[in-house]
C-alpha cells in the first residue's frame, strides 16, 4: 500500500492543479483567514502569504488595487506602509457567503420557494446580464428568461444585490410551496432545466479526488508543516467555495442518488478542523497589521462547520 504525500508536496500539486487566479484567492484569503483577525493586513505580509501559491509582488499590487476599485478592501497609508482593509461593503459580501461556507452538515428545506420575477423589458440588456450573473452566484436558477427560483436563498443577500443593481424596485419577489400531489418527477426535471446539475456534480466529484489525499496526508504525518497547512486550508475553501456559490443546495429528493454535494461539505468540515490549529498558529505568526501583530479570532471562527475543535495557535 503506498504511502501518503506529504502535505507540503500536496500543496505545490493542487496550487498547479486549481491554478487559482489571484484577485479570488486574495478574496478567499481576506474572507477566510484575514477576517476572523480583524479584516487589515499590511501589503508586505499580503505578498508573502500569496508568494505561498507561487504569486508574484506585482500580481499582489495590482490585484489589491482592483479590489479597491470594486469596493472589497480600502487601503490605508502609514509611513511607507499601505494596509489593506476590508470595507464595509466587502464584510456584508463575505457575511453572505461565510453563512453558506461554514454552515453545518445537517440543512432543513420547508418545501418553499423563492421566485424573482423580472417584467418583460423591465431591464436593459447589460443590467439583466448582471443581474443573471449575481443570482447565479447566488444559486438561483433561471426557470425562464424573466423567473429565478431558488429552494431557500439567503434573502439579505439576494435584496442587498437588487439594491447594488439599481433594480429592487424593478423585480417582484414572491414565495411559494411545492404541491407534492403530483410527485417529484415533474419538479426534477425543471431542477434540470434551471441549473446544470451534471456540471455541478462534475465540480464535486473534482474536489473530492482533490482533497481526499490531503486528509491521508494530515492523518500521517505527526506535525504537519503549518505553511502548507495554511495553503491547504485556503486552496480548500477556495475550491470549496467556487462551486458551493453555484449551488442551490437543493433537498435530496431533487438530486440524483449519490450525490457528491453532502460528501464534499463532509470532508470540508473534518479537513477544516485538522488545518485550523497549525494554518492559525502560521498566520499569527507571519501577519502584520498596523497595529502589529494580528488580533487573536474573533469567537464567530471557532464556530464554523457546526463548532470547531480547540485550536491551539502558540
Amino acid at each position: 500500500m503506498a504511502r501518503p504525500r506529504r502535505p507540503e508536496d500536496l500543496a505545490a500539486q493542487l496550487t498547479e492543479a486549481i491554478a487559482p487566479r489571484a484577485k479570488s484567492l486574495i478574496i478567499t484569503v481576506y474572507g477566510d483567514a484575514v477576517l476572523p483577525h480583524g479584516g487589515s493586513l499590511w501589503l508586505g505580509s499580503l505578498i508573502e502569504l500569496m508568494g505561498l501559491f507561487g504569486m508574484s509582488e506585482r500580481i499582489v499590487r495590482t490585484s489589491v488595487f482592483r479590489l479597491g476599485k470594486d469596493d472589497w478592501l480600502t487601503n490605508t497609508q502609514i509611513g511607507r506602509r499601505s494596509f489593506y482593509r476590508v470595507t464595509d461593503s466587502g464584510k456584508e459580501r463575505f457575511a453572505a457567503a461565510e453563512r453558506r461556507i461554514y454552515a453545518p452538515l445537517a440543512r432543513e428545506w420547508d418545501r418553499g420557494w423563492d421566485l424573482l420575477m423580472v417584467p418583460p423589458n423591465a431591464l436593459d440588456a447589460e443590467t439583466r446580464d448582471a443581474l443573471r450573473r449575481e443570482l447565479t452566484w447566488q444559486g438561483f436558477g433561471a426557470a425562464s428568461a424573466t423567473v429565478y427560483a431558488h429552494p431557500n436563498c439567503d434573502e439579505a443577500a439576494m435584496h442587498r444585490s437588487l439594491a447594488e443593481l439599481g433594480v429592487a424596485d424593478k423585480i417582484v419577489h414572491m414565495k411559494a410551496s411545492l404541491d407534492r400531489a403530483e410527485g417529484f418527477g415533474a419538479l426534477r426535471d425543471l431542477v434540470r432545466g434551471c441549473w446544470d446539475i451534471d456540471q455541478l456534480e462534475h465540480d464535486y466529484a473534482a474536489f473530492l479526488d482533490h482533497f481526499r489525499p490531503v486528509w491521508a496526508a494530515i492523518d500521517a504525518a505527526e506535525a504537519p508543516d503549518p505553511a502548507a497547512c495554511f495553503v491547504l486550508r485556503t486552496l480548500m475553501i477556495h475550491d470549496f467555495r467556487r462551486i458551493l456559490l453555484r449551488d442551490p443546495m437543493l433537498p435530496p429528493d431533487l438530486l440524483p442518488a449519490d450525490w457528491p454535494g453532502q460528501e464534499s461539505r463532509m470532508l470540508t468540515r473534518n479537513l477544516y478542523r485538522r488545518l485550523a490549529g497549525p494554518s492559525e498558529s502560521f498566520l499569527m505568526q507571519a501577519a502584520t497589521t498596523a497595529n502589529g501583530p494580528l488580533p487573536d479570532a474573533q469567537p464567530a471562527f471557532h464556530g464554523r462547520f457546526g463548532g470547531l475543535e480547540t485550536i491551539p495557535v502558540g
